[in-house]
């Protein structure tokens, strides 16, 4: 079974499937239809894609704005990530809120992500796999993103490993939000 939990920022899921272990392996189901449906979580993805991560690298907080914006089914399936999501939904209550989960890939945590949140993520451990799930296909003149220190997460390292791009993101006191 897969348990499913509500984040504090509105439509945000903590989603914690049930592995199981024998002397083969891990089975990992990370998605079930009638459970997401109970939970309010839409199953339609318009694309797949994961990102291999070293330790000490930090990307985000990335989002897509409208008419390309998508909700995210975020899922990590190898090692351990630190997971932030922020709210810049303008008439949410939880608007410039942060939330931040463990994610782990011998558990196959994953979190559900609405339109109008930013997210990004640290990694913990030597590498971390980390499975994506959009409802929108990617559209490179819509992909944007905030600065990872102009939100307040205390993340676990003041010196992460940033691309280029993440490093010149506008902050999130400039950003006008579309959402």
């Amino acid at each position: 079974m897969i348990n499913v939990s509500p984040g504090k920022i509105v439509g945000v899921k903590l989603i914690r499937p049930q592995t199981q272990r024998d002397r083969r392996g891990t089975f990992v189901k990370t998605m079930h239809a009638e459970i997401f449906f109970r939970h309010g979580i839409p199953i339609h993805y318009a694309e797949q894609y994961y990102s291999v991560s070293e330790k000490n690298v930090l990307r985000g907080l990335h989002f897509q704005t409208p008419p390309h914006d998508h909700y995210k089914l975020v899922t990590c399936i190898e090692g351990e990530a630190f997971d932030v999501i922020v709210d810049l939904r303008k008439d949410s209550p939880t608007h410039g809120q942060h939330e931040s989960f463990e994610l782990s890939g011998a558990s196959g945590d994953g979190v559900f992500i609405p339109v109008g949140c930013a997210h990004g993520f640290y990694v913990r451990s030597e590498t971390a796999t980390l499975l994506y799930n959009v409802s929108t296909v990617h559209a490179p003149s819509h992909d944007t993103g905030i600065r990872w220190d102009s939100v307040g997460v205390s993340w676990p390292s003041a010196n992460p490993i940033v691309s280029e791009r993440d490093a010149a993101l506008v902050t999130f006191a400039k950003f006008e939000s579309p959402f």
